[in-house]
This record gives C-alpha cells, sequence and structure tokens, in this order.
C-alpha cells in the first residue's frame, strides 16, 4: 500500500506499491500466473514493463481505440470488476471515504484496519 496526495498519478506509485506486498508471493508458472488487475489510469509501457519485472500478468483496461482491437482476446482483457468490488467495500468505511487524517501513518493504519475487517467478513467471522 503506498499514500501520497491526490495530485499525483496513481501508475507513479506501483513500485512502492508491488515492494510492500507483505505476503511471500510463490513464483508465477505458466499453469498458475499471477495477474494485476488494473484500469486505464496505468495504460503505459512503463507499467506494463514494471508488471512484467515483478512476474505479474497486466490486466489493464485500454483508452481509447484499442479497446475494440484487444476487445475479442480472452487472455488481454481487463477483470476490472475485481478493483472495483474492493473499492466499494472500502468506500463503505465513512472514515476512509473522506479522509480526515493528517498523518499519513494514521491513515495507513486506519486502511489496514478497514481491510481486515473486509477480510474477515469474507471469511465469514465477522458479521455486519
Amino acid at each position: 500500500m503506498a499514500v501520497a496526495g491526490a495530485n499525483l498519478n496513481d501508475f507513479k506509485l506501483l513500485r512502492e506499491t508491488l515492494e510492500s506486498i507483505p505476503v511471500a508471493r510463490p513464483k508465477p508458472t505458466t499453469d498458475a500466473p499471477q495477474g494485476a488487475c488494473l484500469d486505464k489510469g496505468y495504460d503505459f509501457d512503463e507499467v506494463r514493463e514494471l508488471l512484467a519485472e515483478f512476474g505479474f500478468t497486466a490486466h489493464i483496461s485500454l483508452r481509447g481505440k484499442e479497446t475494440v482491437r484487444v476487445k475479442r482476446s480472452a487472455q488481454c482483457k481487463a477483470r476490472r470488476w475485481v478493483v472495483e468490488r474492493t473499492h466499494s467495500w472500502m468506500n463503505r468505511f465513512r472514515r476512509v471515504l473522506i479522509r480526515w487524517e493528517k498523518k499519513p501513518a494514521n491513515y495507513i493504519g486506519l486502511l489496514h484496519l478497514t481491510l481486515a475487517v473486509i477480510t474477515l467478513r469474507c471469511a465469514g467471522v465477522l458479521f455486519g
């Protein structure tokens, strides 16, 4: 997770985000590739190279006319619903939706708590 001001493009924080993954990932293989689902804001060659460096298969929504060309290929099609679903779940926490904290460390802690609650709810441990 990486936190920055609202005036910074998301793709510029991608390296920091990927480096901060706390769980050791298994090595991607042809039988079990690991995908990264990203939206149109990440549609840059620099991002694709970075994802390849980290061993991810890029699933990025394309901007403009390229979308029509790639739409028929199932391997390249972006799986945006995963990203949108997670953002929707996070937006249910009002304190995360509107950032009141001035210190980044406090906001990161709140994001971790939010994601822990979401994970526990998905696992069936917490209700409500």
